[in-house]
């Protein structure tokens, strides 16, 4: 019965990798996908700042062996997916390989014509969040993905989509795992089994297709980058969805009149996924009484090239009460680093701060310049997380473009708290950890937002 089903799945798993590939731009030569495999491999080995995480030889070898995968790769699609491979690798979430733009439009995730749907990861289960509003009857929110063309679930995400998705921590590859399970090109086909919450199972075949059908059901909640709304108890929710824009500070200053009126404060960051933490950091000044708040701790890679020479003749015991030793070995291993000057940011606003209990909602999408915010508010006594860990990846991406328009970004800065403690890689902890679960998402339920009313509730009849 093994042989069989392991046959089945593997003349089920040809079929998914036999669409039709004449749209497929096929422009790079071999010396390009060499050029392009060994530009990155070289951008990392210069400039990646977990380079003395990654182990060396793995590292080499994986190098030498993607010199050939690459050029045996049919076009130009294949090709950028063997450097996501590679890139994955090295488990970091601001370290990405990215498809040229033309390549963008031919990939789909949640259409597949007549149906559209939307996957999360729940209770460590692929889940369908969201569907097209025509088809809420024949597939009920909350149902489980329990195979993909003949394979369970767990396996066809650890042969087919994990491999190619770089990420810090290993919840959030299980999230992205989860979302991305059926994205593939137009007219790539899979055969699902679904299992809804009332344990009834429904095989479909869907194929990749543009979906005409707009609406969704549930549908989509408000995703503006700044939301305002007033609880019980005099307690205000503030959602920040981004600090990417500078707008929202305008938004954020606009509403003081209103915001002061509070007496209890939900800062909700669950959807935000950073962008500059300079626009995080005038927020957070109007919410302290401190004279100026303590941001993370940063360093970088150092590279002198007469001291890596050196190094290579240098031993460990070499080292003993020898700087100049020291540092030659340490550049030669590549664990030399510049250690940015700390000084805290002096907050020099002289309007009203507003100092009450607050409720800082997190969660797995809380990333980048969102999770600096909430290390420069880690002090803050009147602050209280609640949720899940953060994305656990911040830093300064170096940039670089590779052959057919696709882009690559490196990982440059570490960033930690203030006294070294690791957050990259680990995420932030909640202080409350509330984890939705599947009936959650059934009955649409933010349990998160209700425990944290709850909390500040509390709190304000202390």
């Amino acid at each position: 019965m093994k042989k069989t089903a392991s046959l089945i799945s593997v003349i089920m798993l040809l079929a998914v990798f036999s669409y039709a590939q004449k749209n497929i731009p096929n422009t790079l030569t071999s010396t390009d996908k060499v050029y392009g495999l060994s530009k990155f491999w070289q951008e990392v080995n210069y400039n990646f700042v977990y380079l003395e995480k990654i182990d060396k030889k793995m590292w080499e070898n994986a190098y030498k062996e993607y010199i050939l995968k690459v050029q045996e790769t049919k076009n130009d699609y294949d090709y950028y997916r063997e450097l996501q491979r590679f890139c994955a690798l090295l488990k970091d979430g601001h370290t990405n390989i990215y498809m040229p733009n033309i390549l963008e439009p031919l990939t789909f995730n949640t259409m597949f014509g007549e149906y559209r749907l939307f996957l999360k990861n729940v209770d460590g289960k692929v889940i369908i969040e969201r569907v097209n509003e025509s088809k809420k009857d024949e597939i009920t929110i909350g149902s489980e993905i329990i195979e993909v063309n003949g394979l369970s679930t767990a396996e066809y995400l650890d042969q087919n989509v994990k491999p190619f998705i770089s990420s810090s921590t290993d919840y959030v590859l299980e999230d992205i795992a989860a979302y991305s399970l059926l994205k593939g090109l137009e007219d790539q086909t899979y055969t699902i089994k679904i299992k809804s919450p009332k344990n009834k199972i429904k095989i479909i075949t869907i194929k990749h297709a543009k979906t005409e059908e707009t609406n969704v059901f549930p549908p989509f909640k408000n995703d503006s980058l700044f939301e305002m709304k007033w609880h019980q108890n005099d307690i205000l929710y503030i959602a920040l969805n981004s600090f990417g824009n500078n707008k929202i500070n305008r938004e954020f200053e606009k509403n003081l009149p209103e915001i002061y009126k509070a007496k209890g404060l939900v800062i909700d960051l669950r959807n935000n996924g950073g962008g500059s933490t300079n626009i995080g950091t005038d927020i957070l000044q109007y919410l302290t009484n401190d004279k100026s708040l303590h941001h993370s701790r940063y360093r970088t890679r150092e590279h002198r090239a007469a001291f890596k020479a050196w190094g290579k003749y240098v031993t460990p015991n070499d080292t003993i009460n020898n700087d100049w030793k020291k540092r030659s070995y340490l550049y030669y291993h590549d664990q030399m680093f510049y250690d940015f000057d700390y000084e805290p940011t002096e907050i020099k606003i002289n309007k009203k701060r507003l100092v009450v209990p607050t409720a800082v909602l997190i969660g797995h999408n809380t990333a980048s310049a969102a999770e600096d915010f909430l290390i420069s508010a880690d002090n803050q006594k009147h602050f209280t997380k609640i949720g899940e860990r953060t994305f656990g990846s911040t830093g300064q991406p170096f940039l670089f473009d590779l052959p057919g328009g696709g882009r690559a970004r490196v990982c440059t800065k570490q960033d930690t708290y203030p006294d070294g403690r690791d957050f990259v890689g680990v995420g932030i902890k909640p202080d409350v950890e509330i984890i939705p679960t599947v009936n959650d998402y059934i009955n649409n339920r933010d349990v998160v937002l209700e425990k944290a009313i709850i909390f500040i509730s509390e709190k304000l009849k202390l």
